[in-house]
């Protein structure tokens, strides 16, 4: 056992440890990247592949070429200016300082980079300190230069590559980069005692990274390269965000065209530019990204808060200037005008002036972006608006119906208080609640049906564990308005017992329970219940999920019991392994649990509620895009691309009897 270290009371010069070179980002790993998990893990490659998009932007790369290997080693290059290899005013190479030192880089200047997703100069060397290996090779002026790093530490100076063996280190997949007259070429190896879940990178998540940015890059071309599966991937994107809104739109109604405009908007000694493209569509939910030099900013921030500013005073001044507004209560708020509103935000800035909360760069600090996107999207829009009356027409009815069902839903949600329920006062007959005040240490089982319910009371422990039984499926909330979600008695008695109220008042602080656990049979009608409920929280209660607090129960399938010994299986393939092993050669008894309510209320506790042996299931949200896509996509009225989803993904389905 560790002993813990004794803390002096003496406090002198010697006690203030300075962390040297790249020893900060090992030692604080979350400071540079964000986490260690697989966000963390892909922010590597995110920060590898901006530095490249950088050059794009600049007007000096056309591709970059990506390639996941099998020994989990990835590749980045680009047709780029190469990072310079010449010896820098601290004495050794330009390259090695800009891979070893911390907050060294072009960007600190407009000369190098107008636009640039980097800002503190830590990114290649962050990257380089969190890899057990990381090889650069920069092409300059015909010349390549190369060095290989172990943890950050260089292995050998800067020393130059001939061409010969420059082709045997580029993977067969990017041999395109050989014929380019410069560029920049990295490899790395995540470092496994950093990245302990796992230091593979996913295709999927890398493909999703690079076609977001192709769609904000016109005219560059990123090629992906995956040797696992032996696929390859290409995106160009002549639209830009316009084909990116067109492409969030897919599977929903659109009411009009997108629309898109752009501009530039000085700021003291340089521009901002923005540009933003908007699509209102018949759904009732917002879907909205936000960019900053081509970083996905999924905070939001200044640039939002000004794109939102504009889009409410044009849209209010265009329905009264035409008269639509005749009563004082048709009045829009913010609120109204997200029903529907798929948009996209994009802003470029100086490298050297951009300002993001912190390294992993989710939120963008800088005031002047508020007034360039305020004026750049007022103006135009304005413009637009005008221009376009059909199309504004659409917008307004569009908002004026979000008015119509905001008030339908206030009244319905003011009548309940008047019952005295919705705010707390009353909590739902049905729900079994726990004795434990501290939301904390409480948690919410919502579980499917009366028998289960049942079970689940009589088996939870009643100090901390709260128990509310569902009459069945619930409403499909993905095409239906807060008034009619207020009134569904099922859902009602769910808003109430998590006190945290619905819609504009909704407030994540008063909840009752930290942790809502979905709790449905095993089968298909469960799994339903489970996506009708998930597509609620997703939908209209988001900041459960945000706030890490929505888990799903994984119940057993099967009690397999041989001779006294009783153990739960909680998979098929769990089951035949347990007859291969432990329970070969014997007498075996197995029990399929077709639902919850077949369990007696100590199997249930042993196996689903007891918090020592249960195994729960948190739900996030990794990708916003592709979550509004699939819940649009099975929940929605489209039938077609329900259809080609089923096609799609039906030999992945099993067949519950």
């Amino acid at each position: 056992m560790r002993s813990t270290p004794k803390v002096t009371k003496t406090y002198t010069a010697k006690h203030i440890k300075v962390l040297e070179g790249l020893e900060p980002v090992r030692k604080r790993p979350g400071m540079f990247i964000g986490s260690t998990d697989q966000k963390g893990l892909h922010h590597l490659i995110a920060e590898i592949v901006d530095n490249s998009v950088d050059e794009a932007i600049g007007g000096f790369a056309k591709n970059i070429w990506v390639v996941l290997h099998k020994d989990a080693k990835v590749t980045v290059a680009d047709d780029g200016r190469g990072i310079p290899s010449e010896k820098h005013q601290s004495g050794v190479s330009a390259l090695e300082v800009a891979m070893t030192k911390l907050h060294a880089g072009g960007k600190f200047e407009e000369i190098a980079y107008q636009a640039s997703g980097g800002l503190h100069g830590v990114g290649a060397s962050a990257v380089n300190a969190l890899s057990s290996w990381l090889r650069v090779v920069t092409k300059r002026d015909g010349n390549a230069f190369t060095q290989e790093y172990n943890i950050g530490k260089p292995l050998y100076p800067v020393k130059p590559i001939q061409p010969e063996k420059l082709e045997i280190l580029v993977p067969e997949f990017a041999k395109d980069f050989l014929k380019k007259y410069s560029g920049t070429l990295t490899q790395f190896t995540a470092d496994k005692t950093i990245f302990k879940l796992t230091n593979r990178f996913s295709a999927t998540k890398v493909m999703d990274m690079l076609r977001e940015r192709a769609y904000l890059v016109k005219g560059l071309f990123f090629h992906l390269f995956n040797e696992e599966s032996d696929l390859e991937h290409h995106f160009y994107f002549e639209g830009g965000i316009l084909s990116l809104v067109k492409h969030l739109n897919k599977n929903k109604k659109p009411l009009h065209d997108p629309i898109y405009f752009s501009g530039e908007w000085k700021y003291e000694k340089y521009t901002i530019g923005a540009e933003a493209a908007l699509q209102y569509t018949d759904a009732f939910t917002e879907n909205l990204e936000t960019f900053a030099n081509v970083i996905n900013t999924s905070d939001g921030g200044t640039h939002l808060t000004g794109f939102r500013m504009a889009l409410s005073k044009s849209l209010r001044d265009y329905a009264s200037k035409q008269g639509y507004l005749k009563d004082e209560r048709d009045g829009f708020t913010g609120e109204d005008l997200k029903e529907g509103l798929t948009a996209v935000v994009f802003v470029k800035m100086p490298a050297s002036e951009i300002q993001f909360e912190s390294q992993t760069k989710t939120k963008l600090n800088n005031p002047e972006a508020q007034s360039a996107v305020y004026a750049i999207t007022k103006d135009k829009l304005d413009e637009y608006l005008e221009e376009h009356p059909s199309d504004a027409r659409r917008i307004i009815e569009k908002v004026l119906l979000a008015v119509r069902a905001r008030l339908a839903a206030r009244a319905a949600k003011d009548a309940v208080i008047r019952k005295g329920a919705l705010e707390g006062l009353t909590l739902p007959g049905k729900l079994a609640d726990c004795q434990e005040k501290d939301p904390s240490q409480s948690e919410l089982f919502i579980v499917e049906g009366d028998s289960a319910g049942g079970s689940a009371k009589q088996g939870r422990d009643r100090r901390f564990q709260a128990i509310l039984p569902l009459g069945g499926k619930i409403l499909n909330t993905e095409r239906a308005r807060l008034d009619k979600i207020i009134e569904f008695a099922e859902l009602k008695d769910l808003i109430i017992a998590m006190g945290i109220g619905i819609g504009e008042t909704m407030d994540a602080k008063k909840l009752r329970y930290h942790r809502i656990i979905i709790m449905t049979d095993a089968d298909v009608d469960g799994e339903h219940i489970t996506t009708l409920l998930l597509t609620f929280f997703y939908r209209h209660m988001r900041a459960v999920i945000e706030g890490g607090n929505l888990y799903i129960a994984l119940p057993p399938l099967y009690k397999v019991q041989a001779k006294g010994e009783i153990v739960y299986a909680y998979s098929d393939q769990e089951k035949d392994e347990l007859l291969k092993t432990s329970f070969q050669q014997k007498h075996v008894e197995i029990q399929r649990y077709k639902g919850l309510g077949e369990m007696n209320p100590s199997q249930l506790w042993e196996t689903t509620m007891n918090p020592k042996s249960r195994t729960l299931k948190q739900v996030t949200i990794e990708d916003a895009v592709r979550s509004d896509q699939v819940f649009t996509t099975l929940m929605g009225d489209e039938v077609p691309p329900r259809r080609r989803f089923i096609q799609t993904h039906a030999k992945l389905a099993t067949l519950d009897i």
